[in-house]
């Protein structure tokens, strides 16, 4: 048996022997196999920040590298400009989908990450309500949205689409409460829903919702935010899922603190850090090492440009490292 010629039966087999659980012999003659890498929702290379308000409805797809402290740049427009849409990332492309225009919008756009020109994202397909404030999820496989609101209506919908296919959301489940602008965070497993506002305004939840990939289900409240807080932004590592700035109501009071709770056990998050700047409206993206926070508003109809960046490997405050290029705020954050 040469190598890499194993059926799936066998992976599991040869990977079974590596980890002494049966004999070896099993494969004589086979002289390396190279086991996939692990789907992870972080990304390597760069951080997207797309659509918002200006104040003005924003288009602008903008990219940012991690591997360096630089600011963003102009890289491409989504086909509907929008605000407060949700944002999510397949390992090739990233998706906006939702958002709110002057009437609302349930268009999900497309963009690739591999593009070299000025990039115009495609619609490929259509949400399965027409609002925004939503949160966004990423599987390996699928793009999720969760909760959402276009005042005086809220919604606990939790919809899918794969990544596979350019087609329409199909709704798979429901969060526990009625909220929206919530914040998204994404394991290997499960998706996460944190924070928000609802119908009981002017208080806002800090239940953090999660529910699985890997079936449709309802999602179950399995802990609490340090502050219940809603417009913030979601970062996640490969361990724990992270909720940065944000606001209270009723004024809203801007928030800059930085939440953290683990995807190994259900619990309440505790606070690691602050942002340099308090603000809400924020976008996030996340790299293997560290979590980003963008744009946002630091108070009623401005609009701001700062990058944060925060280290997963320690718990510890932001730092400025860049700028978008146009100051927005209520964006959608994707990685690659």
């Amino acid at each position: 048996m040469s190598t890499n010629t194993v059926s799936k039966a066998q992976k599991a087999v040869f990977n079974d022997a590596v980890r002494g659980l049966v004999d070896s012999s099993v494969f004589t003659g086979v002289t390396s196999y190279i086991v996939p890498v692990p789907y992870s929702f972080q990304g390597s290379n760069f951080g997207y920040t797309s659509g918002g308000l200006t104040p003005g409805l924003s288009n602008v797809i903008d990219k940012f590298p991690f591997a360096s402290d630089t600011n963003a740049s102009d890289v491409g427009d989504l086909s509907v400009a929008r605000y407060a849409a949700a944002g999510q990332s397949s390992s090739e492309n990233g998706y906006t989908s939702g958002g709110n225009t002057p009437t609302g919008t349930n268009v999900i756009d497309k963009f690739s990450f591999a593009a070299d020109a000025y990039v115009l994202a495609t619609d490929v397909g259509d949400a399965t309500i027409t609002t925004g404030g939503r949160a966004g999820q990423s599987s390996e496989t699928d793009g999720y949205s969760t909760g959402g609101g276009f005042l005086p209506a809220y919604f606990n919908v939790i919809e899918k689409f794969p990544f596979a296919a350019d087609t329409n959301a199909s709704d798979v489940g429901d969060i526990t409460q009625l909220k929206y602008v919530v914040t998204g965070q994404s394991s290997a497993d499960n998706g996460y829903t944190s924070g928000g506002v609802g119908p009981s305004a002017p208080t806002a939840p800090s239940t953090i919702d999660k529910f699985p990939f890997a079936s449709d289900a309802n999602a179950t409240d399995v802990g609490d935010l340090t502050v219940g807080r809603y417009w913030a932004a979601g970062q996640s590592s490969s361990t724990h899922g992270y909720t940065s700035g944000g606001a209270t109501p009723p004024s809203p009071t801007v928030k800059n603190e930085i939440d953290k709770f683990s995807f190994a056990s259900d619990g309440n998050a505790t606070d690691v850090g602050n942002l340099l700047l308090a603000r809400a409206r924020v976008a996030g993206q996340s790299s293997s090492e560290n979590g980003y926070t963008s744009g946002g508003f630091t108070g009623p109809l401005t609009a701001n440009a700062t990058i944060d960046k925060f280290p997963f490997a320690s718990d510890t405050n932001a730092a400025d490292v860049s700028d978008l290029s146009v100051a927005r705020n209520q964006s959608a954050g994707q990685q690659y």
